[in-house]
């Protein structure tokens, strides 16, 4: 077996994955005031900020590029590869998950699985690692979709934005939601539910009290198990440093680390956003 792993730009990879010869990206251009960018090739996170402050209009994300997905697959069979397992931002947001399932029986000698994450971010990050480490530990191509989907079913994030017009305006939160927040000054927890939809979790008075909640909400769903947990910002970094202190100050012990959002989810999370992203570990065995 000669496995790819093909992700898109919404996910956060760390540096044991960056640049692995398996693994593939699709670009999501982010357009702004009519110009279209693509984080990392003429956009850079201060620049997309500062862009963002300074239009009226918010930015807008695009799907990935169906055919260069197409093109891709024949390039990755011309190159030997016999199976591709495709991880994209969840379904619940976007709409690629649902066209890119017409390709999976347009590459007959590929073997394609293209399972919705329900997810994106740090957790879909952490995914695609999973799936490269367990194909480098030589793991069947069964078994690693299995542990796959054992990771999706128990993989949420939980977010708290600064401001929920962007959500709403993006088409990813009910506008009731968000004119609730506004006339109350209720500073809702949000998260990913079982279909990778952007929910409203529960709705707390401040923010100091919605960070209190967030840590107990954490702390209940990592309590039985092994997690990778990240707490995940939009150019709110020291916020996101005194969270990770005040977690290793009082004995949380999961896997912990802080990353931020790219310029994909910052787009619909708006700058000011905190969350935690919590994946399951899976075992070869």
């Amino acid at each position: 077996m000669k496995l790819a792993v093909v992700t898109d730009s919404s996910a956060a990879l760390s540096s044991v994955v960056k640049g692995h010869v398996d693994l593939f990206c699709l670009d999501i251009p982010v357009t702004i005031d009519d110009h279209t960018y693509v984080e990392g090739q003429n956009l850079t996170m201060p620049v997309f900020y500062e862009k963002m402050a300074t239009n009226e209009a918010l930015p807008k994300t695009s799907q990935p590029s169906l055919a260069e997905f197409n093109n891709l697959l024949m390039t990755l069979q011309s190159e030997g590869y016999t199976h591709v397992i495709g991880l994209f931002l969840s379904s619940g947001i976007s709409g690629f998950w649902a066209n890119s399932q017409f390709l999976k029986d347009e590459h007959h000698n590929l073997v394609i699985a293209i399972p919705d994450t329900k997810i994106t971010s740090a957790p879909l990050g952490y995914m695609v690692e999973t799936v490269l480490t367990l194909a480098q530990e030589g793991c069947d191509f069964d078994v690693i979709i299995d542990k796959l989907k054992e990771q999706i079913e128990g993989t949420t994030a939980f977010i708290l934005v600064d401001d929920l017009n962007h959500l709403v305006k993006g088409g990813r939160l009910s506008n009731g939601s968000a004119l609730l927040g506004n006339l109350l000054s209720i500073k809702p927890i949000l998260y990913f539910n079982n279909e990778g939809v952007i929910e409203v979790f529960e709705k707390v008075r401040t923010e100091k009290k919605a960070i209190k909640r967030l840590v107990e909400i954490l702390r209940e769903t990592t309590s039985q198990g092994d997690f990778n947990v990240v707490i995940i910002h939009s150019n709110v970094e020291d916020k996101a440093k005194d969270l990770y202190q005040q977690l290793k100050e009082s004995g949380f012990d999961q896997d912990l680390s802080i990353v931020s959002f790219g310029s994909v989810i910052a787009t619909h999370l708006g700058e000011g956003a905190i969350a935690f992203g919590i994946t399951p570990k899976v075992l070869k065995n």
